[in-house]
């Protein structure tokens, strides 16, 4: 096995990994070893990394199978796996959430690596949303553990609700040409660790059972646990890095701060189970068919 050194870069939150070169295949020592660390610190980060699409790609399928780029968004041309994140694109995630939530068995893990990063700002945040339900006092975390909530793309976290040029209408039509409704726990018990997580973010828009003004002011309340400093880590990008995040248990922000200058991120996504919550329960789906992005394994 590769001699892996991981190194925390926040008591709640983050590792960063050197002594293992990712752009080759890895045994099944360290991958397991990349397992265990991914579970402990929910983000990895890759310094001086040698990888193109493919090589990222491969990296990935060490932890499952690939989900395609995106229900709705296009691939990079030809790489039907890779979503381009792009600051021309419209795609600045200036909000907090878990990626691709509205489907019925959401990505158990993404990889981010950078292509082009603005010379300053740009960075992204990662929460612990593991650290943030262990936060919460007992008669919140009661409460929670109650709670479903319905999550839909039919909201864009890259498209605001007040834009209304032309190109950013577009986006939002194609962001939202599939609709998608699925019910999912508030909180999520992570089926390799057995933690427990607020499983909410931005496609989270309404709690089941009450009405949207309610609705908001209990998902308001919940996420600032989530997005408390402490359970943060702040990734400033430079050339040729790559994050590994577990989606299950974490949510993510961009942060957008670079005047508009050019930002590149590659994403793949790594296929997940359905999640399930503290009683045994699984989430449904209730409007849209996701097969086309993900296979639901049973």
């Amino acid at each position: 096995m590769t001699e892996l050194k991981i190194t925390k870069v926040t008591a709640r939150i983050g590792a960063e990994v050197s002594g293992v070169d990712i752009s080759r295949p890895l045994d099944e020592a360290t991958v397991a070893a990349l397992r265990d660390a991914l579970n402990v610190h929910k983000t990895l980060l890759f310094d001086g990394v040698n990888l193109d699409d493919e090589g990222q790609q491969a990296f990935a399928r060490h932890f499952g199978d690939l989900t395609t780029a995106h229900p709705t968004v296009p691939a990079v041309d030809g790489v039907p796996n890779v979503l381009p994140v792009d600051s021309e694109g419209g795609r600045a995630a200036n909000n907090w959430h878990t990626d691709v939530t509205f489907v019925l068995n959401p990505p158990q893990a993404s990889t981010l690596r950078s292509i082009t990063v603005p010379p300053y700002g740009g960075e992204t945040l990662i929460a612990n949303s593991a650290a943030a339900y262990r936060d919460l006092p007992e008669p919140l975390r009661g409460l929670a553990d109650t709670l479903w909530a319905e999550h839909t793309n039919d909201y864009d976290y890259a498209v605001p609700e007040e834009a209304v040029d032309e190109a950013e209408a577009a986006r939002r039509a194609r962001f939202t040409s599939i609709k998608y409704r699925t019910a999912h726990p508030v909180v999520r018990v992570h089926p390799l660790t057995g933690e427990r997580g607020l499983f909410i973010g931005g496609f989270a828009q309404r709690i089941v059972g009450l009405s949207a003004g309610e609705s908001r002011k209990v998902l308001d309340l919940l996420q600032a646990y989530v997005t408390r400093p402490e359970n943060l880590v702040r990734w400033r990008w430079s050339p040729g890095q790559l994050v590994l995040f577990d989606n299950r248990i974490t949510q993510h922000y961009a942060v957008d701060n670079y005047d508009g200058l050019p930002r590149r991120l590659h994403r793949v996504t790594v296929a997940g189970d359905v999640p399930v919550g503290i009683e045994g329960k699984e989430s449904y789906a209730i409007e849209g068919d996701a097969s086309h992005y993900t296979t639901v394994a049973r």
